[in-house]
């Protein structure tokens, strides 16, 4: 990939177009006509109740000229009774027809670009609304539970037809859960949704073909909260998967199928490739395209799903766009060219290495392309931000990594008013690396005090005081070369390892980080990994420092609490996190006398007394506690062990805004004015832009935007 990222180009882009560039951020628009803003509610988890289901239905001309042939039923027969009505209020009636082109950066090819994914919601049972202010019906119609939460019924939408026009039911959900997930087949594990706060699995049982139950040991009230997370359907980085197409994917399933060999999980990729929507044309979905064609190295081509179950208020079946080319390409530079161009339709900046620092360079080509700038607020806690691993296998470095007046000082040696000076043009606000600011246990007056203090804990540029914390762990510079051994006088070499496919943005970052620890005598060199392996390495403990991400949970800390409390394999306690996941399944008590870096999967056990054990306590307990107030001041206690004991990861500013650059006749496209909170981009956990509904856009003129 040809580098886009080190710090002389930023500088210099910086010197030269600070004040260009910030005017850019300010005049950045949505252009939109529409005048609708969506509001939600306070309330955590409430139930939205459905749009009434429209009089009429309309449905896109070439559908209707299938119908006329013979060869597709009626739309009235092809939705449910009740189908879903998209709830926004900036949303007008649009027209049917077009192509929208997109672009997808990934180095390792388009089954690897999880952003495809990130476009669609159909997947999911519940839907985030309102930038995650309110819990509405998605694949799940309704929705109840008993007194003390522990008993979910779900009652999924009737009539609901995969893209092939088979009935979608309880089969397909139970299909996920028994013969995938409970088995361990493929490395599923059971998601935390799935599992009560006394760590124990939920039984998942069907009443009836459209009724699903849910019943745990203990209280569960943030059920349907977790059950709106994520796009969900396929295996990757889209969370969960939850919903399987029973009736096409059991033929690749040994249970169902005797000549599907016994090591299916490896075979090929067997599994994985045929039960993905987004690279099997075969494979049924249940989003609003289905897979046309694919190829790994150019990319995907989606056409309309004539059976998707989404309308509008006027009684549109959706989509209006018959079809979507994404194009995959692994040069990032390459796509904001093409951006440049005009010859993309719509970009979602963090999928496409375009950031801040892009946009007085797209500004000049915006009346040429055709496209505007629209920002939207990132929702981030972090900006780019690095952490190292606390279960690195070397005990002497494991135990420095550790210690919080290590982090401490890395974290004070690093000049965060420079980076949002070169990196941020000066938007965000300096932070020392939290939660999202819009996590709703930083609302009111108390709130906004806790983050604040989390905020401000160790962000202050300060080498005298680094330099004296390291002093303090018995690091000092003995051969007068510059840097600091440890104290039995070995040499101390910090390893940044890094995804070599990372952002400019990140990988600047890095390089100031390097410089500013080089300042107070620590030695830290920048190492690529293969992204091929990456994941897989950091999963497994061997890399020192991640710094390829940044902290953008769910709208509560509880819903996605990854980075609050290590219950999952990629974040800052890999292999503790990887216990976590593991409570409730065969696995936890397994191979307890292996090395833990040598288990399969790698695992270890929390410190007695440590900060994890007292994490996972708190945590389990907010997982039963039934009142709102009190699971938010177990988050207050959380967040108490990140400022005394941390930084367990590290941030640079929090807040910033996020770019999407769009065609201007490419409608139903929200600006920052449509949207509840602005914006809340940056979260995998709440799919943007898929919360959005993208299958709203279309085009002023479709006729024009053809093949």
């Amino acid at each position: 990939m040809t580098d886009r990222g080190s710090m002389s180009r930023r500088t210099f882009l910086y010197g030269s177009a600070l004040v260009a560039g910030s005017a850019m951020l300010s005049a950045c628009t949505s252009g939109t006509s529409n005048a609708g803003k969506d509001v939600g509610s306070t309330a955590r988890g409430s139930a939205r109740t459905p749009l009434t289901a429209p009089k009429s239905l309309r449905e896109s001309p070439t559908l209707a000229g299938q119908v006329k042939a013979g060869t597709l039923p009626a739309v009235a027969k092809r939705l449910p009774g009740h189908p879903y009505v998209v709830p926004h209020h900036w949303v007008e009636r649009g027209r049917y027809g077009g192509v929208l082109n997109m672009i997808a950066f990934s180095s390792e090819g388009a089954a690897a670009t999880d952003s495809n994914r990130e476009f669609y919601y159909g997947n999911s049972l519940l839907r985030w609304l309102n930038d995650g202010l309110d819990v509405g019906p998605g694949l799940v119609e309704k929705w109840s539970t008993n007194s003390d939460t522990s008993e979910w019924v779900l009652h999924l939408r009737a009539g609901v037809k995969w893209s092939d026009g088979h009935p979608f039911g309880t089969d397909d959900i139970l299909f996920w859960w028994d013969d995938l997930v409970l088995p361990a087949h493929y490395a599923q594990v059971p998601p935390d949704e799935c599992r009560s706060g006394k760590g124990t699995l939920v039984k998942i049982t069907a009443v009836d073909d459209v009724t699903l139950k849910m019943t745990f040991d203990a209280p569960a009230p943030l059920t349907a909260d977790r059950l709106a997370e994520w796009a969900k359907g396929a295996i990757g980085h889209n969370g969960p998967i939850w919903v399987i197409p029973k009736h096409y994917a059991k033929q690749f399933h040994p249970k169902y199928n005797k000549s599907v060999p016994k090591n299916w999980d490896i075979v090929g990729g067997l599994w994985e490739q045929k039960t993905d929507w987004m690279r099997n044309p075969a494979c049924p979905t249940l989003i609003g395209y289905r897979c046309k064609s694919f190829n790994n190295n150019t990319g995907v081509v989606l056409e309309r799903n004539p059976y998707y179950w989404a309308v509008t208020r006027d009684g549109d079946q959706l989509p209006y766009i018959d079809e979507v080319v994404i194009k995959t390409t692994q040069d990032a530079q390459v796509g904001q060219l093409q951006v440049r161009q005009g010859s993309v339709d719509f970009c979602h900046g963090p999928y496409n290495q375009i950031d801040l620092s892009d946009v007085s360079t797209l500004s000049q080509s915006t009346k040429k392309a055709g496209t505007r700038i629209v920002l939207w607020d990132s929702g981030s806690g972090t900006g780019s931000m690095f952490f190292l691993n606390y279960d690195y296998p070397d005990p002497k470095l494991r135990k420095l990594f550790r210690e919080p007046k290590f982090r401490q000082a890395i974290s004070h040696a690093f000049n965060r008013a420079e980076a949002q000076r070169a990196l941020y043009f000066q938007t965000g606000e300096l932070t020392t690396g939290t939660m999202s600011p819009k996590a709703s246990e930083f609302r009111g007056a108390k709130g906004q005090q806790i983050y604040a203090r989390w905020r401000d804990s160790y962000k202050s540029h300060d080498p005298a005081k680094a330099k004296a914390l390291l002093a303090e762990l018995g690091l000092k510079d003995t051969d007068n070369d510059g840097y600091v051994e440890l104290p039995d006088g070995s040499k101390l070499t910090i390893r940044i390892d890094y995804s070599a496919d990372i952002s400019p943005t990140e990988g600047a970052k890095d390089d100031q980080l390097v410089r500013d620890c080089k300042a107070i005598g620590l030695h830290m060199v920048r190492n690529p990994i293969s992204p091929q392996t990456y994941g897989d390495l950091w999963a497994a403990g061997q890399l020192m420092v991640h710094t390829n991400w940044e902290v953008s949970n769910d709208p509560s800390c509880l819903i996605y609490p990854q980075w609050l409390v290590p219950i999952e394999n990629a974040r800052w306690a890999p292999l503790e996190g990887q216990l976590y996941a593991l409570r409730g399944t065969a696995a936890e008590h397994e191979q307890q006398n292996v090395d833990p870096w040598k288990r399969n999967p790698p695992r270890l056990e929390p410190e007695a007394g440590g900060p994890i054990a007292a994490l996972w306590d708190l945590y389990d307990r907010s997982k039963v506690e039934p009142d709102e107030q009190k699971r938010t001041e177990l988050v207050w206690e959380m967040i108490k062990i990140h400022i005394d004991q941390g930084p367990f990861f590290m941030g640079t500013v929090a807040g910033y805004p996020q770019v999407v650059v769009t065609k201007t006749d490419l409608k139903n496209v929200p600006g920052r004015e449509n949207l509840a909170q602005g914006g809340f981009t940056n979260t995998w956990g709440l799919p943007t832009p898929a919360v959005y509904d993208p299958e709203v856009f279309y085009w002023q003129n479709p006729a024009e935007h053809t093949a």
